[in-house]
């Protein structure tokens, strides 16, 4: 299994099952962490999705109560290997990620419940993970910008997002 990856570069990998085992690991670590005050933990991104080609770092999303929960676990979590990463561009989440930069392993997004990030996260992945036409074409997407952009992931993630956003509304639609 390969896990990790250097900051700001783009490189997929073929779906590895292990993932799904490498997120139960850290839910469980984090788990022991943070106790009750995350009411719930979800493997996204997509190494949660099966047959999805995938940058080889963990998403996890963990749910809090409130903003201020978020914010206090994120300096306890910071010494525990996440670096708290307060300049992220999505308004509704705490960001951090776990691993040197020069080999992330985990990102973990500290959401509330119904938030729009947790709602999106949470979507997306179903969509893909039930549509096998959706999750081919996204696939093709992804291979497509990951050589277009191997080392400019924001630019990768920036077009991505139009394709994202379109999937979000077939799915609210339906």
């Amino acid at each position: 299994m390969i896990v990790g990856l250097a900051r700001d570069t783009v490189e997929l990998e073929p779906h590895d099952s292990a993932w799904h085992d490498a997120y139960e690991r850290e839910a469980q670590r984090l788990h022991e962490l943070v106790g009750d005050r995350v009411l719930d933990f979800q493997h996204v991104g997509s190494t949660a999705v099966d047959g999805l080609p995938a940058k080889p770092v963990i998403d996890v999303l963990a749910v809090v109560d409130d903003d201020s929960t978020a914010d206090d676990l994120a300096v306890v979590l910071a010494a525990h290997g996440y670096e708290h990463r307060p300049n992220d561009d999505v308004p509704d989440r705490v960001f951090l990620a776990k691993g040197p930069r020069s080999e992330r392993t985990h990102y973990l997004s500290l959401v509330t419940r119904d938030s729009d990030c947790h709602r999106e996260q949470i979507a997306f992945r179903d969509a893909l993970r039930s549509s096998p036409d959706r999750r081919e074409e996204y696939a093709d997407l992804k291979r497509e910008l990951a050589a277009e952009h191997a080392d400019d992931r924001r630019a990768y993630t920036a077009a991505k997002s139009a394709s994202i956003e379109r999937m979000l509304a077939l799915v609210d639609s339906d």
